[in-house]
């Protein structure tokens, strides 16, 4: 038994408080981990701050630029309405000629059938005139041929003795 006894440690009170205070941590220990745990979400709250306030400025930041960027694009295709609406009054420029021209076309067309008509009258009484000038001519060297034949006719008659005038 001695040799267990030997073996055995003693402890006493004082050197159980010892132990005790060792290995179990006061509250000392517990104020000063709570007080850096509370810097260290304290500095995290700084830092989480800090970081949405950065945040904040650069997304700012984006909207300031995607607010030009849309200005910009904006601006753009109003000159490119612009250029559209230019485009269409010359297009309508081109219509309004292209109207003056067919009408002119047609105007032609109408004086072309117009004197063709006229043409048309003209030569008709043209050659009615003629050929009442020739009938008149054609009449007048008839009665001439019969008035011609007659005297001839009529002097040979008195020669051969037949007619007594």
């Amino acid at each position: 038994d001695n040799m267990e006894n030997q073996n055995e440690v003693v402890i006493n009170e004082k050197s159980m408080e010892i132990l005790v205070a060792k290995f179990i941590p006061t509250s000392q220990y517990f104020e000063r981990s709570f007080e850096m745990l509370q810097r260290q979400l304290e500095e995290q709250r700084l830092d989480q701050k800090e970081l949405k306030i950065d945040m904040d400025k650069r997304f700012e930041k984006a909207d300031a630029n995607l607010n030009e960027f849309k200005e910009d694009v904006s601006k753009r295709f109003e000159q490119v309405d612009k250029r559209f609406e230019q485009v269409d009054k010359r297009f309508e420029q081109v219509d309004e000629r292209f109207k003056e021209i067919e009408k002119s076309i047609v105007d032609v067309n109408i004086s072309i059938q117009e004197m063709s008509k006229n043409m048309e009258i003209t030569i008709r009484d043209h050659i009615i005139d003629r050929d009442r000038l020739f009938d008149s001519k054609l009449t007048n060297l008839r009665m001439f041929n019969i008035a011609t034949i007659s005297l001839v006719a009529g002097v040979i008659l008195k020669m051969a003795g037949i007619l007594h005038i």
